[in-house]
């Protein structure tokens, strides 16, 4: 990285491409400059992960995406190309140690390093806990945060060695207050928030932050899939009187990862319209 690149910008302008676009003219977006940087990005086939790393590139960071869906990582990359950035394709099982460990010397090896890991596979399997499974349990813990903690392991490796890094965990507001018919969930992003406040510890001395950012309720084909009705009430909830939007959770992200976040560390961000106040 060029000392230049480590400074903070004024000039590129870190608006998503696509899914995490701003409807109408919108606000003025943060502007950072990512340029020389390179991130890997978790779960950036859709979604929040989408967002973020379109965000990323935007900002002129070469990323890499990780998730299960070769396809849709595929349409991802080709996005970000097409508007002129940088990115590769990396299908991997984020609970499997040797895949992750592949992913991020693959990384390094072709991009040259890795300045950024953004944590954001997730899954869900929400039932009440006497109807709770093994496998839904152990589902959700080995994917939110065994993964995490395989990825932050793999990068943090580089990350010393060339004295800079940013890691930011996409964890939940489930994992501060706790959500009925979530105890798998709200345990593995609470156990996130741990891991991040841990390590962040472990990590300061090398020039590497650890931080996390904790979404509320955000527009998506999950929160669709709940039908008008209960999104009217979930409103209701939220003081700002609306569901977020993903590319406000990439600009929470860009933010952390930016090089003028450098004293920052350890730190939970909330994103959530004043839900948990």
């Amino acid at each position: 990285m060029t000392e230049s690149s480590k400074q903070p910008a004024s000039s590129a302008n870190a608006t998503p491409t696509s899914g995490g676009a701003v409807p109408g003219p919108g606000p003025k977006r943060l502007q950072v400059d990512l340029s020389g940087q390179v991130a890997l990005v978790t779960g950036a086939s859709q979604g929040l992960g989408r967002a973020i790393a379109e965000a990323l590139a935007a900002a002129g960071a070469s990323v890499a995406l990780v998730a299960r869906n070769a396809g849709k990582l595929a349409e991802v990359a080709a996005g970000i190309r097409a508007a002129g950035g940088t990115a590769m394709e990396l299908p991997c099982d984020v609970s499997k140690g040797e895949a992750v460990a592949g992913v991020v010397e693959q990384v390094v090896e072709k991009l040259g390093r890795l300045d950024i890991l953004v944590n954001n596979a997730g899954v869900t399997r929400d039932t009440l806990l006497p109807r709770m499974s093994d496998e839904e349990w152990d589902e959700v813990l080995t994917t939110n945060l065994r993964g995490p903690f395989l990825f932050m392991r793999a990068a943090s490796r580089p990350m010393m060695q060339q004295r800079y890094g940013r890691i930011i965990n996409v964890a939940s507001v489930s994992g501060l207050i706790g959500n009925p018919g979530q105890a798998n969930y709200s345990a593995s992003k609470a156990g996130l928030v741990g891991l991040t406040r841990t390590v962040s510890k472990e990590l300061a001395g090398r020039k590497v932050t650890v931080n996390a950012v904790a979404p509320g309720f955000i527009a998506s084909d999950m929160t669709a899939a709940l039908g008008p009705a209960l999104l009217d009430e979930v409103k209701k909830r939220v003081p700002a009187k609306r569901l977020g939007e993903a590319w406000e959770i990439a600009e929470a992200v860009l933010f952390l990862a930016a090089p003028s976040s450098a004293y920052i560390t350890g730190q939970v961000i909330v994103v959530d319209g004043g839900l948990i106040g």
